[in-house]
């Protein structure tokens, strides 16, 4: 498209009965819905990375999801109730969170998670987000 001046008339390009204009946004919708495919895919592969770690880290001990676990402490719904950085926060830094929330959940959750590398903890954090209600 082009513009002529100040009138602001525009021209249309026309390549084989197509404006280019319209190729252009038939393409930029193409790859836009191919990089929403692409993360969502991403997204999913992370939550699945961090539901092995919450089973390899035993969480389950503490913790229960979808009724397997004890009954105290489900997680069920906690990507609905809180946010990526609340979540994350819990798992680093479960004392100031429990302060912070007034929690009287018992036992208190302990910091030994503080330690897990940026990689695994991201992972978690996806997975307990993808912890939705239905």
């Amino acid at each position: 498209m082009m513009r002529d001046g100040a009138a602001g008339i525009v021209h249309s390009w026309n390549a084989g009965g197509t404006t280019v204009r319209a190729r252009t946004l038939v393409v930029a919708i193409v790859v836009g819905a191919s990089l929403t495919v692409a993360r969502a895919a991403a997204a999913q592969d992370l939550a699945a990375k961090g539901a092995e770690l919450y089973a390899a880290q035993k969480c389950n001990i503490c913790h229960s999801i979808a009724g397997k676990g004890p009954g105290k402490n489900a997680l069920d719904g906690v990507g609905t109730k809180l946010t990526a950085d609340e979540i994350r926060q819990w798992i680093v830094d479960p004392k100031t969170m429990t302060t912070k929330t007034k929690s009287t959940a018992k036992p208190a959750m302990t910091a030994k998670f503080a330690g897990l590398a940026k990689a695994d903890l991201d992972a978690l954090v996806a997975y307990m987000q993808s912890l939705k209600k239905k």
